[in-house]
């Protein structure tokens, strides 16, 4: 199960919703499971992390493909589970949170942790980045910390010096540096998205399934090697470094695919 490799444009060219639907069909979804990353992904970027905005149609959609996939949709995020059950409140769903370290089959399911808070320490170490100026700014997700810098991307080199310099004080081999857009992140080292995503697919009602996965950040390239030794589908937002079925130019490119998906549009004949 194959595609070409395609762009799919945003706003200003024609149709998106229908070339989407043409060039990523998909198998049916009674047999899939679908993937989604959220930021970048799934929802346009903010000022703020929390100014993210979820449209109502969105949900309409998310919960339409979850039944048309058996519960078999989840999303797949850096964010915390509580982050993300309160942006898309009243939603809920399947969720693989903090890049791995937390993680639930279903909706009011157990929760697996798979990691352990970074530690209080370094955390407040880099918390204490956002004196480098305004617009830098610390985001506390539990397992991570973020360090954002959309508003002052000219603090880039600073942030990310500064950040060096701090982690080369931890235990080797207990931190890793995730570079985003706009963003820097520190997490303890072995929990990946990957990872929990392999063992997501070993449980039902994912088991068996053929994996559809759609991100686009560094720490989603990993997520896309493992949907293919299972045999599904890896979609990007814009350009990554991994291999990939298709590219989406945008997230609204990403929301008017996955509108077509839940309408019976976009499988494949």
């Amino acid at each position: 199960m194959s595609l070409d490799t395609h762009d799919i444009r945003g706003a200003g060219q024609a149709s998106p919703d229908t070339e989407a639907a043409q060039a990523f069909a998909v198998p049916d979804l009674g047999h899939c499971a679908i993937l989604l990353d959220i930021d970048g992904t799934l929802l346009d970027f903010a000022p703020l992390p929390r100014q993210v905005r979820v449209p109502a149609e969105l949900r309409e959609i998310l919960t339409r493909l979850n039944e048309l996939t058996g519960g078999a949709l989840a999303l797949v995020s850096g964010r915390s589970l509580a982050d993300i059950d309160l942006i898309f409140a009243p939603l809920e769903l399947a969720a693989i949170g903090g890049h791995g370290a937390e993680w639930r089959t279903a909706s009011g399911g157990k929760i697996t942790l798979r990691a352990q808070p970074l530690d209080a320490s370094l955390k407040h170490k880099l918390a204490a980045l956002s004196t480098l100026g305004p617009g830098v700014l610390a985001e506390d997700k539990g397992y991570s910390l973020a360090l954002h810098y959309r508003l002052a991307p000219e603090k880039a080199d600073a942030v990310r010096a500064a950040v060096t310099t701090i982690c080369a004080e931890a235990k080797p081999g207990t931190v890793e540096i995730l570079p985003g857009k706009f963003v820097i992140e520190i997490k303890r080292t072995g929990i990946t998205k990957a990872s929990a995503v392999r063992e997501l697919m070993d449980v039902a009602p994912f088991f068996r399934r053929k994996p559809i996965f759609v991100g686009d950040d560094i720490t989603d390239e990993p997520v896309f090697g493992v949907v293919a030794e299972l045999g599904g589908l890896g979609f990007s937002v814009g350009q990554v470094d991994a291999p990939v079925n298709g590219r989406f130019a945008q997230p609204q490119s990403v929301r008017a695919w996955l509108a077509q998906l839940a309408a019976g549009k976009g499988a494949a004949a």
